[in-house]
This record gives C-alpha cells, structure tokens and sequence, in this order.
C-alpha cells in the first residue's frame, strides 16, 4: 500500500513537470497498436471493434472522463488497480495509449 502511494507520487511528479506530457508527447497510432494489442479483450477501443465486455468502459468514455487530468490517467496506466492486470507498459507505450485515447473524444 506504501509502495504504490510513493509510486503514485512519483509518476504524478514526472508527469506534472511537463503539463499534459502524456497528450502531447504520444503517438496516437501506436497507442492504437498497444490498445488492439493489450486492452481490446476487454475495452472497446475503437469504433470498429466488434466485441468487449459489457462492464468495462470504453476507451471513448475514458478519454471524455479524463479529458481535463490527461496526467492522472497516464499514472493510473502506470500501476493500474484491480480488476485490471499488471501490464507492465513502458513510458512511451503509456504516453502513446493515453494519445490514443485522448484521440476517441
């Protein structure tokens, strides 16, 4: 419980140096790529995906949830909580998830 809050603190120290890093840093294309790739089993991620599961929400509804705290959801993306699993994304798969994202308003 100590270790996250002190990893919470510190991914939102790095993030809040540079405002919004993580829209204005990112690709959105390639956060496209890691969203097919690691969230599509559960999240609709975009408009042309087919099936997801029906208690999770959609990347669009995140994008408009975390559309003034870009910084919070890239912290979130970097120690996620349960029920989601650990993926153990890299910075720039992070920035370019939550450029991704940020993309489905």
């Amino acid at each position: 419980m100590i270790k996250q809050f002190f990893i919470h603190l510190f991914v939102l120290a790095l993030l809040t140096a540079n405002s919004n890093l993580a829209w204005s840093g990112g690709d959105a294309e390639l956060g496209q790529a890691v969203a097919q790739k690691w969230c599509a089993t559960c999240h609709l991620v975009s408009d042309s995906q087919t099936t997801a599961s029906a208690d999770v929400p959609t990347f669009r509804s995140i994008a408009a949830k975390y559309d003034d705290n870009t910084d919070a959801l890239a912290a979130f993306l970097a120690d996620p909580h349960p029920p989601m699993p650990s993926l153990s994304l890299t910075w720039n798969q992070i920035r370019d998830l939550v450029a991704y994202i940020g993309s489905q308003r």
